[in-house]
């Protein structure tokens, strides 16, 4: 572990993901990071992410609730935003 207590220095702030099938339009890239590959700069959340996900398995982000921890959440917390630009 790191002296930070971060595990192995994992950067929840830029990260890579990859999607395929579900209607994924293949070899783009989508979004950029700081020229230290620290922080995402093009405002996009995780919570988009989620959405998009979610839109790809043909489930409605605003319809899907667990519960957890007595309280009923969503994935997408306050609403994500379907990156349409994945998408064929």
């Amino acid at each position: 572990m790191s002296q930070s207590g971060n595990g192995r220095d994992h950067n929840p702030h830029g990260f890579t993901m990859w999607f395929a099938g579900g209607g994924v339009k293949g070899g783009r890239v989508l979004g950029d990071t700081d020229d230290f590959g620290l922080r995402a700069i093009d405002g996009r959340h995780m919570r988009d992410f989620h959405a998009t996900i979610l839109h790809a398995l043909g489930l409605e982000q605003h319809k899907l609730w667990y519960l957890h921890n007595g309280r009923q959440e969503k994935l997408t917390d306050f609403g994500g935003k379907v990156i349409e630009q994945v998408f064929a």
